[in-house]
């Protein structure tokens, strides 16, 4: 798979200007976070509720809570410190692999 890059690895060096910049990105990346996890809530209840009945996982809603899911793991690191890679604040389609 070409084009991969490990999303957290260490950086030794950190703007201080990034620093007063992110506290503007964690509010916006926190309100897109929450409105998109609110509606992921209604896609599980949902998803547990269409499993119950029907036997089997419909795929818009598998897809929607993954969505979620890389949209998480995407901007985590810019969250917790481990990048200044400012990531988009609204979410992109992003692939996460396992490697075995």
């Amino acid at each position: 798979m070409s084009g991969q890059t490990q999303l957290f690895t260490f950086e030794h060096d950190a703007g201080r200007l990034e620093l007063l910049i992110r506290i503007v990105y964690w509010i916006l990346i926190g309100i897109v976070l929450w409105i998109y996890g609110i509606i992921t809530g209604i896609c599980l209840i949902i998803q547990w509720i269409h499993i119950l009945i029907l036997g089997r996982r419909n795929e818009s809603l598998s897809n929607f809570v993954k969505g979620y899911l890389e949209y998480y793991v995407h901007v985590i690191g810019y969250v917790y410190f481990m990048t200044d890679k400012r990531p988009d604040i609204l979410p992109v389609p992003v692939k996460i692999y396992e490697e075995l």
